[in-house]
């Protein structure tokens, strides 16, 4: 990974009775890293930390090479865009346009005719209180209002909850041409694994608290695949990654691989048949890992 927008070193943080970390992680800057879990696996507490709303209690916290004891200084926090998972009742009884006008009190790089053509695009009711719209609604001002001052890191909590699919597709364009400027960086937390496939350059997997490794996201659809062999279930012990093995019909055995252009290669040097492939789907990949089944090269532990 190249220079990080934002770098985790050994950051712990107790939560009732769950452990949050150890977590060793950088997010490398102008790419968009998915950071995926299931619900209670810490991901809104992870990102609370990097913008200093929950303080850890151990480890030491980097942005944009930066480290900040005690507060994140005003200029680089505005650098900083922030969705939240459940939207903030300062805004309430305000109307998106007078937020807005807040908002860009607090952010210099505010780009008010950005806002405008978003508010338009997501079909945002113009002068009604916040309070008064719907979930997607208010969502869709949240997303917009985040993208207003081009942040340089951007980090979204669940952004699609209470999205349509229409305003789900909308959203995944706009913040995919919101990376062409290659100057901004997205940890996009989600437990939606189509988000995750379209977005990510990088996948987070965090489960129970504990980082489970970093992968990029081609390699892991390039690499993780079912694979239909002529042969004997013996073959899999010369091959590399195989971390599912089972004798079909006679004289077909299939096996799942993290590794399948090394096992292709070696299978056609080898004169043996590959009869058929299947790539995995994200989902039933992040499943295999989380039962410890390790992308290629990722040792057991490893957080960065």
């Amino acid at each position: 990974m190249e220079q990080a927008a934002i770098e985790l070193k050994g950051v712990e943080k107790k939560m009732r009775q769950k452990l949050i970390g150890p977590i060793n992680l950088k997010l490398p800057k102008g790419y968009v890293i998915g950071l995926i879990g299931e619900n209670g696996s810490g991901k809104s507490t992870l990102i609370h930390m990097m913008l200093k709303i929950v303080h850890p209690d151990r480890g030491a916290i980097s942005w944009f090479g930066e480290n900040y004891p005690h507060e994140i200084p005003q200029p680089v926090r505005r650098q900083i865009g922030f969705v939240s998972e459940k939207s903030s009742s300062e805004e309430n009884n305000l109307t998106a346009e007078e937020a807005a006008e807040f908002r860009a009190e607090w952010y210099p790089e505010w780009d008010q005719t950005y806002f405008e053509e978003l508010l338009g695009k997501f079909k945002v009711p113009r002068n009604i209180k916040l309070k008064m719209m719907s979930k997607g609604e208010r969502r869709k001002y949240e997303i917009a209002a985040a993208l207003a001052p081009r942040p340089k890191l951007l980090l979204l909590d669940e952004p699609s909850s209470g999205l349509d699919p229409f305003a789900w597709k909308l959203m995944i364009d706009e913040l995919r041409q919101f990376m062409e400027s290659g100057e901004a960086t997205i940890l996009l937390s989600t437990h939606i694994v189509d988000e995750i496939k379209r977005l990510a350059d990088y996948v987070v997997l965090l489960h129970h608290g504990k980082l489970h490794g970093v992968a990029e996201k081609d390699s892991l659809m390039d690499n993780w695949k079912e694979l239909w062999v002529s042969g004997s279930a013996d073959l899999a012990g010369d091959l590399p990654g195989i971390i599912q093995v089972q004798q079909e019909i006679q004289g077909v055995v299939r096996m799942i691989t993290t590794e399948c252009m090394r096992t292709e290669q070696i299978l056609h040097d080898s004169g043996i048949s590959v009869l058929k492939t299947r790539s995995l789907e994200l989902d039933e990949i992040l499943s295999l890992w989380l039962k410890g089944h390790l992308p290629a090269g990722m040792q057991s532990g490893k957080g960065d």
